[in-house]
């Protein structure tokens, strides 16, 4: 059974929740690999059908990585912890599943790194986020050199990235680091409703468009664009797609199978 980590399924909803409230949630050996589980579990397990990835208490979503681990590691002790964390965080954002992350607090680090792996960010008002790597002498690990740029701009991500500091929800969402801001009190209940609005959708296609959009990102305009078109082909010989026009011309809602 995990010692860091909740695993609750409702009605196709897998919430995990990273569950170190003493230490502000942060990321040690154990909370990878029993988040490697759970990715497992997510990628087969039919039943879960999407993910919402948060924090116990209301202090931190993840206050980064677990600085006691870190400071006697060995150059390669380092680099394979930072390939270990990257692979668990790379399988979770290609699941092929949607998954909402529910910032109930500091997101550094790690945490944050974390967050961006997640396919769409809902932050409480009172969330912090940040990469500060650097004010220890070390760079980030677990991918925000990579996704950060992505997410928000060269300029910015390498702003936060190279002064360590933190921003508040609000800037978070101008910047684009997060989808929407919610009070505190109203973030599960709205991360799930999201969710749920995206699961009515056909799961195929859904899967589609997560694995179009990942690997458009990292391809010429054109093969994104070949790419796109040929899920296109693939989805027009579903079960799902037959139902899903037919409920349209039929004006009501239809009943996908995921087939």
């Amino acid at each position: 059974m995990p010692t860091t980590l909740l695993f609750e399924l409702n009605n196709g909803i897998a919430r995990v929740t990273v569950n170190r409230p003493d230490k502000l949630n942060a990321l040690n050996a154990t909370v990878i690999a029993e988040l490697g589980d759970a990715v497992t579990r997510i990628e087969t397990d039919a039943a879960v059908r999407g993910v919402i990835l948060t924090g116990s208490g209301q202090k931190a979503f993840v206050a980064g990585a677990d600085i006691a681990e870190l400071t006697a590691q060995t150059p390669m002790e380092g680099q394979a912890r930072a390939i270990l964390g990257q692979q668990v965080f790379r399988r979770l954002e290609r699941c092929g599943k949607p998954v909402i992350a529910a910032i109930n607090g500091f997101a550094l680090g790690g945490g944050c790194e974390l967050a961006m792996a997640c396919h769409i960010r809902i932050a409480a008002e009172h969330a912090k986020f940040g990469q500060p790597e650097v004010k220890l002498g070390i760079g980030p690990g677990y991918g925000a050199t990579a996704r950060l740029p992505r997410l928000v701009g060269k300029g910015r991500a390498l702003e936060l990235l190279l002064t360590g500091g933190m921003i508040d929800a609000a800037e978070a969402y101008r910047i684009g680091l997060v989808n929407r801001v919610v009070s505190a009190d109203k973030l599960l209940a709205e991360a799930e409703a999201l969710l749920r609005t995206i699961l009515e959708n056909g799961p195929l296609a859904i899967r589609a468009c997560l694995e179009a959009v990942d690997a458009g990102l990292e391809t010429s305009l054109d093969q994104a664009l070949l790419l796109e078109a040929n899920h296109f082909g693939l989805l027009s010989a579903t079960e799902d797609m037959r139902e899903g026009t037919k409920a349209f011309l039929e004006k009501r809602k239809p009943l996908f199978k995921g087939a």
